[in-house]
């Protein structure tokens, strides 16, 4: 932890920024903490590899996503103040049997990147939350709280309340997560582009013309195939993350609800930015469909922006 830091706890933090979470913030932490130990042994613990189902999305589920999804919907309901659950990996919401203190609804990508778990490559929880006010399908600037789980050399979460964004770091020895960066801001002049260019074919002609403008300058290339893991890099290091539409996916592959509006919130709350490829603030759509999908741009202003001009 830096010198510069007061030692402060995730669930001190949560105290002083938005009391009443700490219930679903002990019951995150815990998941959290065992999704990281079970990561290091997966291939231990028979967790690598595919369950021989697929998603809803028709997508083949690894064991990992099926053990991380349950236990997050089973211990965010358990909190008391999470009445609806919404996860990339079901079909349906899923509700608390109580109506007592349903404060919350919890959003979420169990598992982002789970193609890297067999490989030991960085992986991620994508997670944000709304007010429980009878709608699942809210805006993004509607949402409380925004975030993501790195697991990889060390285990981060990156979050926001929308004052900034802040980053904490797991002590596995004393077994408790700390902050380790606040008021986080992205670097704005990096060269750095992340993109799977092993699409170009497929790309429209805004993505194809963004290419050629960022090679003939020289750009970096940097892509690990998890979008915890490329933004993360993107966050800390600058540059853009690009998951355009193309012609066999018109509106991209990433889900609005899941992963675009928690990371367009971090984004913007470090003075970045994210809009889709026409410029539209994804923020400020209201999702038609809890699975919809559609293409995203988010990094620094400055390379946000040259995509833009390549319209």
């Amino acid at each position: 932890m830096s010198n510069k830091l007061k030692i402060i706890t995730l669930a001190e933090f949560v105290i002083d920024k938005k009391p009443d979470m700490l219930p679903i913030f002990v019951q995150l932490e815990t998941c959290l903490k065992i999704i990281s130990s079970k990561l290091r042994v997966a291939s231990l613990e028979n967790l690598t590899g595919l369950t021989g189902t697929t998603n809803v999305y028709g997508e083949e589920v690894q064991k990992l996503d099926e053990f991380a999804n349950q236990l997050l919907v089973d211990k965010m309901l358990a909190s008391g103040k999470v009445g609806v659950v919404l996860s990339e990996e079901l079909e349906n919401p899923v509700y608390s049997k109580t109506k007592l203190t349903n404060d919350y609804i919890y959003a979420m990508d169990p598992i982002d990147g789970s193609s890297n778990i067999d490989i030991a490559l960085p992986v991620g929880t994508i997670f944000s939350f709304y007010k429980n006010n009878g709608t699942l399908l809210q805006q993004g600037k509607d949402q409380v709280c925004a975030g993501y789980v790195l697991y990889s050399s060390a285990t981060v979460i990156v979050m926001t309340f929308g004052d900034g964004v802040y980053t904490f770091t797991l002590d596995s020895e004393v077994d408790c997560f700390f902050l380790t960066d606040e008021k986080l801001q992205i670097p704005n002049d990096t060269k750095i582009y992340s993109i799977n260019e092993g699409n170009y074919n497929k790309f429209f002609d805004q993505t194809k013309k963004f290419l050629t403008t960022v090679k003939d300058q020289e750009y970096k290339l940097r892509y690990v195939c998890s979008m915890v893991g490329d933004v993360h890099r993107t966050l800390l290091k600058g540059g853009i993350f690009i998951y355009p539409g193309d012609i066999k996916s018109p509106n991209g592959k990433l889900r609005l609800l899941y992963e675009i509006n928690p990371m367009a919130m971090l984004l913007t709350q470090a003075g970045g930015q994210a809009f889709l490829e026409d410029g539209t603030d994804p923020m400020a759509i209201t999702p038609t469909k809890h699975d919809q999908t559609l293409p995203i741009i988010l990094g620094s202003k400055t390379q946000v922006q040259l995509y833009l001009g390549c319209r």
